[in-house]
């Protein structure tokens, strides 16, 4: 016999799950969130991330529905643009290469600004995404990306905001709560069974929302599926994520979903711990490189940093650095556009070599061919268009000529002091690979039917990203699946007998 017996179950106590288990309390549904990290730990990799959201909006009166905390004097300085329906799906279908579910892509866009609505009204709060998305330019600060909108507080701020929804509403959390399998009476999920400490006990319940995250802290699992050297990979959020809630969903027949050899990887501290560190958080990562260039321990670039805005390029750049030799590259800047680096290139932290010459910033450089890199800096120069402005704002076309891999924007010639290089590696921050699930969350079996009482959102959902990921899409994804899965458990819940 069951210990525990609620109505709604959710693994996870992420954004997904926190936003299903409200959602599931709306139809006066029991919840009971299962957290398999200490308290301390809590909030799988959402408390890691710097809280950026992208959402559909046509205008400063959308923002102010997320942020009526907006003044006067912040819409009278600010150019906020647009980001239109049409925009979103134009960028899901061009970054993942017209992959992406349709109708779970279609939900993301339509429900999106909408469902941040709900999630403001559940306590999180929202602010203009100033540092990370927007350049002052010509006297009035201009977003770039498409992304306006982050979470007061970032990831940690959100995880706090929604925990203490989740109080608020009598949700209890379960922490140091590993689920271990899934309970099934024939094909229909009955609850869950779980380890806290050195006990094992079952929690019976109508519906159960996974929302635990993909395998990304799972070494062997990284390896199986991305392949062969992503066991080296850094793991930039929790050390948590190790696949469970998938497994247990795949053990009761569910169908694996969407890109399993895919994921979001980006350029990561080469010294970074193997795992997130909640004091330093998203800052271990580096996201100027738009404004420089990457070379790798030949001397070499590989990549074009200027492809599009960093929003649509960093989540599949950890990869091509992962392939490099040594795994490792350096992110180069001269003195230009030193004031345009975020500020996660100031941390105390930071691998960070600076020279008053390229000769002697190449000189201080470990592990790199120093005379391929000076000849690399020069051939590179020679290519830059000087004669098209530099706008970051916009993609500038200020581009590179005639080189094997070239520049397609930003590109500045490397010629004023100081220049700094930064050192480093991938670091992966989601798997892309999942479950299958419908429009109302339900995880699918491999025959093509609705397991009963199962629900799934979150990063361990497939079909959505494939190869590469517009930027802030993830929590966004979160959300309004999360709440759709948590909608769909509540009313199954409530009809249950």
């Amino acid at each position: 016999m069951a210990e525990m017996n609620c109505d709604v179950v959710v693994v996870g106590a992420g954004n997904a799950a926190l936003s299903a288990a409200l959602a599931a309390r709306e139809h006066g549904a029991s919840v009971v969130v299962l957290e398999r990290a200490p308290e301390a730990e809590s909030g799988g990799n959402s408390r890691f991330s710097a809280g950026a959201i992208r959402t559909v909006y046509n205008g400063v009166d959308d923002l102010r529905k997320l942020i009526p905390e907006l003044s006067e004097e912040e819409i009278a300085g600010t150019d906020f643009g647009t980001y239109a329906r049409e925009q979103f799906y134009d960028d899901m279908g061009r970054i993942t290469e017209h992959r992406s579910d349709p109708d779970l892509a279609g939900l993301l866009v339509e429900r999106s600004l909408e469902t941040l609505s709900w999630l403001r009204g559940k306590g999180v709060c929202f602010a203009p995404a100033y540092r990370r998305h927007a350049f002052k330019m010509g006297g009035r600060t201009r977003f770039w990306g498409g992304l306006a909108v982050e979470a007061s507080g970032g990831g940690p701020g959100l995880v706090a905001a929604e925990h203490d929804a989740a109080r608020r509403n009598g949700i209890p959390i379960l922490y140091r709560t590993r689920a271990l399998r899934l309970l099934q009476a024939e094909r229909r999920v009955t609850g869950v069974q779980v380890r806290h400490g050195e006990r094992s006990f079952d929690i019976a319940a109508k519906a159960v929302v996974l929302a635990s995250g993909g395998f990304e802290a799972n070494a062997e699992w990284r390896t199986r599926y991305l392949g062969p050297g992503w066991d080296l990979a850094k793991v930039r959020g929790t050390r948590f994520n190790t696949g469970d809630g998938l497994r247990m969903a795949l053990e009761a027949g569910a169908m694996p979903w969407g890109n399993w050899s895919g994921c979001h990887a980006v350029a990561w501290d080469r010294n970074a711990p193997d795992f997130g560190d909640l004091a330093v958080g998203e800052n271990f990562q580096k996201h100027s490189y738009p404004f420089g260039i990457i070379v790798n321990a030949n001397g070499r670039r590989f990549l074009d940093e200027g492809a599009d805005f960093r929003s649509y390029t960093y989540a599949k750049y950890g990869r091509a650095i992962l392939e490099q030799p040594a795994q490792t590259a350096w992110q180069i800047f001269d003195g230009k556009v030193l004031h345009l680096l975020r500020e996660e290139y100031r941390i105390p932290q930071v691998t960070k070599v600076r020279g008053d010459s390229i000769e002697e910033l190449a000189q201080k450089l470990e592990g790199i061919d120093r005379q391929a890199l000076v000849t690399e800096v020069a051939t590179y120069n020679r290519a830059v268009r000087q004669d098209i402005p530099f706008n970051p704002t916009i993609r500038d076309g200020r581009r590179t000529e005639w080189l094997g891999v070239q520049k397609s924007n930003w590109a500045n010639v490397l010629d004023t002091p100081p220049f700094e290089a930064f050192q480093v590696t991938c670091g992966i921050t989601f798997t892309f690979g999942g479950l299958r699930i419908d429009t109302a969350g339900r995880v699918i079996d491999t025959d093509g039917e609705p397991i009963p009482g199962l629900f799934a959102a979150g990063e361990l959902v497939g079909g959505i990203f494939y190869f590469n990921y517009p930027g802030g899409t993830g929590l966004l994804s979160g959300t309004v699946f999360g709440r759709i899965a948590g909608d769909s458990a509540g009313s199954a819940a409530a009809v249950s007998v």
